[in-house]
C-alpha cells in the first residue's frame, strides 16, 4: 500500500514499500511536457531533460553524473512526454541514499552551461533527424499533428530543428522557474525502503531547495472535426506505415475503462481481431497493434501497422470492417472475459519491478492528483459489460471521427478519402 504526503510548499511524496524486491527506485516527475510549450520554445522540455545530465556543482560533468550510479550497478535515465517529464534512479536497497542524492542533485542543481547548451543542440537535431528518417517512429508524430494541428498538442516532443537551434540559456531558466516548482513535482520512492527510518523527513531534506512559485498552465486542446481527415507524407519506401483511428476520451472520463477493454479486443495482443484478420489470415503486416492514449484534455484510439505499398488499401478496408463489425454485433461474454483477464494479467506482470510500480503510481498522481490501486482499477475493468463495449464502439467509430495518417510513396490522398467510411 502506498502512502502519500504533501509538504507545505506543495511538493508531493509517494512511498510504496515492496517486500518482494531488493531494489528501490527513486522517480521524480515534473508536470511539464511539450504541451506546456509555445512556438518560441517548442522542444525545450525534451532539451532540458538532456541538460540535466550535463553537470551540477557537486558532479561537474556528464562523466561524474554517470559514474555515480555506474559504480553501484544502478539504472538511471529520463523521459519526456506531452504532459510530464521524469528522472529516475534504480539501485540496490542499500544505495537508496545515493539514488536520492543523485536524482535531487540533477533535478535541482543542474548548471545549464551555455557552452553545453550549444553543444547539445547538435545531439538533439540529430535525434530529430533520426525520427524523421524512421517511418515507424515518425508516423506517431504525424498522427498527432493530424489530430491537433498547429497547437502544442500537435507538435513534436523533440521540437522543431530551427527552434532548437536558436534556444538560449535564459529560456531554460524561465522554463524551470515556471514549471519545475514544488507544487508541480511528485517524488516517488518504490521498492525495498525498510532502511529508511523517517522517509518523509529524509526526502524533504533532499528536496529542501526546490523552487516555489506560480505555475504556468498549458493551453487547452482545441478539437474540431466534422468529417474524415487524412495526412499523407510522401517518402520513397518499400512499406507504408500508418495510423488509422478516432478521437476518444480523456483520462478523467470513466468510459476509458470500457475503451481499454475494447482496444484489447480489437488489436491489443496476438489473439486480437486485427492481429488475426490482418496478419494471420491475409499476411498483410508484420506488426499491427491498436492503442489507446488518454491525455488530460483529449484522447484517441488508433490502429498502427506497416504494410506493402501495393496492399495498403486492402489493409485499411479490413481494419475499417473490424471497426464496423464491433459497432453492429455484440461481442461474446467469453471474448469480454478474455480481454479483461489479459489486462489484469499483463498489469500484474508489468508491475513486477520497482521502477514499473513507481511509474504506475507517479503517472496517476502527476496527471490526475489521484491514485488508484491495481485492485481498484481491476474493479472498474470488471464492471465493463458487453453492452458498454458496443455503446463505446458506436460512439467513437463514426465516419466524421475517422483519421488516417500515413508515410509512403503517395502524393495524392484522394484514393484514401474514398475508403474512410464505416
Amino acid at each position: 500500500m502506498f502512502k502519500k504526503t504533501k509538504f507545505p510548499n506543495g511538493l508531493r511524496l509517494v512511498t510504496v514499500p515492496l517486500k518482494s524486491t531488493k531494489a528501490v527506485t527513486v522517480l521524480v516527475l515534473a508536470g511539464a511536457g511539450s504541451k506546456y510549450e509555445d512556438r518560441e520554445n517548442n522542444g525545450i522540455s525534451h532539451f532540458l531533460e538532456h541538460m540535466f545530465f550535463k553537470g551540477t556543482k557537486k558532479r561537474p560533468n556528464t562523466l561524474a553524473i554517470a559514474e555515480t550510479l555506474d559504480r553501484v550497478g544502478g539504472e538511471y535515465n529520463a523521459f519526456t512526454g506531452k504532459e510530464y517529464t521524469g528522472y529516475y534512479a534504480k539501485v540496490g536497497a542499500k544505495h537508496l541514499d545515493l539514488a536520492l542524492d543523485w536524482v535531487s542533485d540533477i533535478f535541482l542543481n543542474s548548471k545549464l552551461n551555455s557552452e553545453e547548451i550549444e553543444r547539445e543542440k547538435g545531439v538533439i537535431i540529430e535525434e530529430i533527424n533520426m525520427y524523421l528518417d524512421t517511418p515507424i517512429k515518425y508516423i506517431s508524430d504525424l498522427w498527432e499533428d493530424l489530430l491537433y494541428g498547429n497547437q502544442p498538442a500537435g507538435w513534436s516532443i523533440a521540437g522543431d530543428k530551427k527552434v532548437v537551434a536558436k534556444m538560449k540559456r535564459n529560456q531554460f531558466l524561465d522554463y524551470l522557474q515556471s514549471h519545475y516548482v514544488a507544487k508541480n513535482t511528485v517524488v516517488v520512492v518504490a521498492g525495498n525502503i525498510s532502511r529508511i527510518q523517517n522517509p518523509k523527513s529524509k526526502i524533504q531534506s533532499y528536496f529542501a531547495n526546490i523552487k516555489t512559485g506560480k505555475l504556468k498552465s498549458k493551453k487547452k486542446v482545441i478539437e474540431k472535426q466534422d468529417k474524415p481527415r487524412i495526412l499523407v507524407h510522401y517518402k520513397k519506401t518499400d512499406q507504408t506505415h500508418f495510423y488509422l483511428g478516432v478521437r476518444a476520451y480523456n483520462i478523467f472520463d470513466e468510459r476509458k475503462y470500457a475503451l481499454g477493454v475494447l482496444n484489447i479486443i480489437l488489436g491489443g495482443n496476438m489473439s486480437s481481431r486485427l492481429w488475426i484478420s490482418v496478419r494471420e489470415r491475409e499476411g498483410l503486416a508484420y506488426y499491427i497493434r491498436s492503442l489507446v492514449q488518454p491525455y488530460t484534455d483529449s484522447g484517441y484510439l488508433a490502429t498502427r501497422a506497416g504494410v506493402d505499398n501495393k496492399r495498403i488499401e486492402k489493409a485499411i478496408r479490413i481494419i475499417l470492417d473490424e471497426y464496423k463489425k464491433i459497432t453492429r454485433e455484440k461481442i461474446s461474454a467469453q471474448e469480454l472475459k478474455k480481454a479483461k483477464d489479459y489486462i489484469k494479467g499483463s498489469t500484474i506482470l508489468d508491475l513486477e519491478s520497482s521502477d514499473a510500480v513507481a511509474s504506475f503510481i507517479g503517472g496517476q498522481e502527476i496527471l490526475t492528483n489521484k491514485i488508484l490501486t491495481t485492485e481498484q482499477k481491476f474493479a472498474k475493468i470488471d464492471s465493463v459489460t458487453v453492452e458498454d463495449i458496443q455503446k463505446i464502439a458506436q460512439d467513437i467509430f463514426k465516419p466524421k471521427k475517422l483519421n488516417l495518417a500515413l508515410i509512403g510513396p503517395f502524393r495524392d490522398k484522394k484514393k484514401f478519402e474514398k475508403l474512410l467510411n464505416i
